[in-house]
């Protein structure tokens, strides 16, 4: 009965919508404005064919139900939404690509921006009122009220053109050694916080390492020419372990740490196996995210044949492992056709574009091809992020505020549990409850594109669709886009409230 009441006040809210858009947009564009300028002899017949073609004689209403009996028909999968007239293009056709082109766009933006929001204001609602958290809201605070074209222009210059310029001569300046070294430093002291000796001691850590990392970089020309190698694979992994352990359980679960090693070291010693399969099976995205899910699945496996009393942690535990595992050795495989992507004529040395979602004319296998995509990607993406990776930290960081306050949480650290058990086990979770009504919808609804970011990059996506039909007065195009923007809002927001119920047992989705 709820699915039916909620199906029937959806649709509703969908049909009310798409009137009263079409009745604004019908009023906001002009489809005669091209020919009230014209100079030609036949003006007034030009434009009375078009009155009659596009039914401009008609009223909204007319016209709307005329357009709302074609939308109609993709309920039993006969979908008419019109054409675009000035191209002689069906709608259909133009959403297809468009769609594509956007959830290529936006889904890595809008899982970055989820996941390194999240987990930076977690961090930040734990260090309260300290340096780190003045210096997470200052920098989210001014991330948020950026202009987007602003940030992407700046990335367009500095990220684009002056790292391409970089790649002729990549040597590394001193000065870059020392400010990422203090960077880097700052922030895991801060992060952590603790007592003096603490704070010093992890500065040393996370600036040397940094400076390890910079050294190898520069030593090895791995600007130039990057690759993993068996080597970087192997500390990538085991490390990985480590830390997903240390999140999902604590080192002090032995089980959950020996599987996850476990699968960092079936990783390793399947680096060269692998680079054989890529070789021998070639490769196409199908096969790639069938192997990441193959790999999630041994992941479990190692995590069940550990088993232990409490099996279900330590099969999450190796599954978490085995995704960026799987992940190093994909990388791994995409970077050895760096050198020959760079070089190819069409790249000549510049791989990181800054328009389009392809280069013109580009021909290569399908690694090229990746490259291709995620060169033109990079900018885009880091734009998106940026943005809207401010909004996720704040929301994040005041609903983990709120958690900590809570009776049971210090019911709990009065108990004696650690610190790791109380924040992962009772505070990460009811945390996240505020944020089911925010992050289903920004992920079902990413479908609507980005209307500035688009124009900007040259992507003809959604944002793009939208944006160009309204500047050229073709109205079904629109009025497609806001359907679709539509029908996912209400989705969006039943999954919301399935969300918080599986969040939260205490609410519950019935009659």
């Amino acid at each position: 009965m709820f699915f039916v009441r909620r199906l029937l006040t959806s649709s509703l809210v969908v049909l009310v919508s798409t009137f009263v858009m079409y009745v604004l947009v019908s009023i906001a564009i002009d489809p005669l404005f091209d020919l009230r300028q014209s100079t030609s002899p036949n003006k007034e017949q030009l434009i009375e064919q078009r009155r009659q073609s596009l039914q401009l004689d008609e009223s909204v209403f007319h016209r709307y139900f005329d357009w709302l009996g074609g939308a109609a028909g993709c309920v039993v999968g006969n979908c008419d939404l019109g054409s675009n007239w000035q191209t002689n293009q069906q709608v259909t056709d133009l959403l297809s690509g468009a769609i594509l082109t956007t959830l290529q766009l936006v889904s890595l933006a809008t899982v970055l921006a989820i996941l390194i929001g999240v987990f930076i204001g977690i961090v930040s609602a734990l260090r309260q009122y300290s340096g780190f958290d003045y210096s997470i809201t200052f920098v989210s605070f001014l991330l948020y009220s950026l202009p987007t074209f602003w940030v992407a222009v700046l990335l367009k210059q500095f990220l684009a053109i002056g790292f391409n310029d970089f790649l002729a001569d990549p040597s590394i300046a001193w000065w870059f050694y020392v400010i990422c070294v203090v960077l880097a430093g700052l922030t895991l002291m801060a992060a952590l916080g603790g007592s003096t000796k603490n704070r010093l001691r992890n500065f040393a850590i996370a600036g040397g390492a940094t400076l390890v990392v910079l050294l190898y970089v520069e030593l090895t020309d791995f600007i130039s020419d990057p690759t993993l190698g068996i080597v970087g694979v192997a500390v990538l992994s085991i490390g990985t372990a480590l830390c997903v352990t240390i999140l999902s359980t604590g080192l002090s679960d032995r089980r959950s740490l020996y599987a996850a090693l476990t699968v960092a070291g079936l990783g390793i010693v399947l680096y060269q196996p692998m680079r054989y399969f890529w070789y021998y099976a070639g490769a196409n995205w199908l096969i790639v995210i069938g192997m990441g899910v193959l790999a999630v699945l041994v992941g479990a496996l190692v995590g069940f044949l550990w088993g232990g009393p409490d099996r279900s942690t330590v099969v999450r535990t190796a599954a978490l492992t085995a995704v960026p595992v799987s992940l190093y050795l994909f990388l791994d495989r995409l970077f050895s056709t760096w050198d020959v992507y760079v070089n190819h004529v069409r790249i000549s040395g510049r791989p990181i574009s800054t328009s389009g979602r392809r280069t013109p004319n580009f021909e290569g296998n399908f690694w090229m091809e990746t490259l291709d995509l995620f060169g033109h990607l990079l900018l885009p993406t880091l734009t998106l992020t940026l943005i809207s990776f401010a909004a996720y930290t704040r929301y994040a960081r005041a609903s983990t505020l709120e958690v900590l306050n809570q009776d049971y949480i210090r019911t709990a650290r009065a108990k004696g549990l650690t610190e790791r058990t109380v924040i992962m086990r009772h505070a990460f979770r009811n945390a996240l409850i505020p944020l089911a009504s925010i992050v289903p919808v920004d992920i079902i609804t990413l479908i609507g594109g980005a209307v500035i970011t688009e124009r900007i990059f040259g992507w003809r996506g959604m944002g793009f669709l939208f944006a160009d039909s309204l500047e050229k007065n073709v109205i079904d195009p629109i009025m497609a886009y806001l359907l679709v923007v539509a029908i996912l809002a209400v989705v969006a927001n039943f999954v919301a409230d399935l969300v918080y119920a599986v969040l939260d047992p205490r609410i519950r989705v019935n009659a």
